[in-house]
């Protein structure tokens, strides 16, 4: 069992709820939190260190605390999150460099524990009904935070090869939803209109954010495993979870989508890329008999259950101040309309 245990972008919601969950482990003597800014949510017991796993403090503090497992939770998301793409980027993997440096340095590190994505599979029309970890992406994902998660997995493989007595886990999420968490696809979903491609409906796979948290703690009690696939039981389709949701969607052509998506991220109310959008149009499936046979985990939300508990803390909370479309306005135009009425007021209206 681990005795010390660093946990990488602690300051982060899943960060904060996987130090709290931690916590109640009386079997691990402590618990240590980084990050770049100070938490703003309660961490349990563990110690909060101010680092930036882009410079070398970070080897200092593994070694000199005698850190011998390591959860990297520290990879970006969206790149408002990260202050703009180009800080993103720099994190997500200049930062993993570091931060894998670090444990291959440290006589102390025996274990690695990895949340990554399932974004790595990619999205794309030629792609099986259900991805196994041995697969790989039928088309590799272009941009953002799926194509650094490849990035920052080709390092961790690179770290197996030069530490084989480092025991590694890495956890290929399916999108990750819940009544709490705000992440690119919960605000595609919070849109007052949602745009989907005209001629398809995405099959979505979700995991809740308490399983995703329960999850990555039971890898951290286990021997490594390579990496998992981790979802929820079930599908849901594009559409039904727009209906789920509470919200109208509206069928664009696809290259419409990407109008639509932008429009949005112009009234700040997303943050949303080519990745997204692929996944949006095509979808993806993932297969966790791992999971349960390796990993033995079972979750505790199937995909439906996942996004109604997500569709229940959000239903309502903006359809009482959606504008009626008008005869001979575009989707575009309907949607603009619409993100006008709940974009947030500048500061001189509030």
């Amino acid at each position: 069992m681990p005795q010390t245990v660093l946990v990488a972008g602690v300051s982060r919601h899943l960060g904060g709820a996987f130090a709290r969950r931690l916590s109640r482990d009386e079997s691990i003597d402590r618990i240590i939190g980084v990050d770049v800014v100070p938490p703003r949510h309660g961490i349990g017991r563990a110690e909060f260190m101010r680092a930036d796993i882009r410079s070398p403090l970070i080897s200092r503090i593994i070694s000199g605390n005698d850190v011998d497992t390591v959860v990297h939770m520290g990879v970006i998301a969206t790149p408002r999150a990260g202050g703009g793409r180009a800080t993103q980027k720099e994190v997500n993997v200049i930062g993993t460099m570091q931060l894998l440096a670090a444990c291959q340095r440290a006589d102390s590190v025996t274990k690695l524990v990895v949340k990554s994505t399932a974004g790595v599979y990619g999205s794309s029309p030629r792609d099986p009904a259900m991805f196994t970890e041995d697969m790989s992406a039928k088309q590799m994902p272009r941009s953002g935070w799926a194509r650094d998660s490849v990035e920052v997995e080709g390092y961790v493989r690179g770290l197996s090869r030069r530490r084989p007595d480092i025991e590694i886990t890495t956890l290929r999420f399916a999108n990750v939803i819940g009544p709490r968490i705000r992440t690119a696809f919960t605000d595609h979903f919070s849109l007052p209109v949602i745009p989907i491609p005209l001629g398809y409906d995405a099959r979505l796979q979700f995991v809740h954010e308490d399983d995703c948290v329960d999850a990555i703690a039971r890898a951290v009690s286990i021997p490594g495993l390579g990496s998992v696939n981790v979802a929820g039981d079930g599908i849901i389709t594009a559409s039904q979870a727009a209906n789920l949701a509470g919200r109208p969607f509206v069928l664009v052509p696809r290259a419409t989508t990407g109008a639509l998506t932008d429009l949005a991220k112009k009234f700040g109310l997303i943050d949303i890329g080519s990745d997204q959008l692929d996944f949006m149009t095509f979808g993806r499936g993932l297969d966790t008999t791992r999971m349960r046979a390796d990993l033995g985990f079972e979750p505790a939300y199937t995909t439906r259950a996942a996004y109604e508990d997500y569709a229940r803390a959000t239903k309502g909370r903006v359809l009482d101040r959606l504008p009626f479309a008008q005869p001979g306005w575009s989707a575009v135009q309907a949607a603009e309309a619409a993100m006008r009425a709940v974009s947030p007021a500048p500061e001189s209206e509030k």
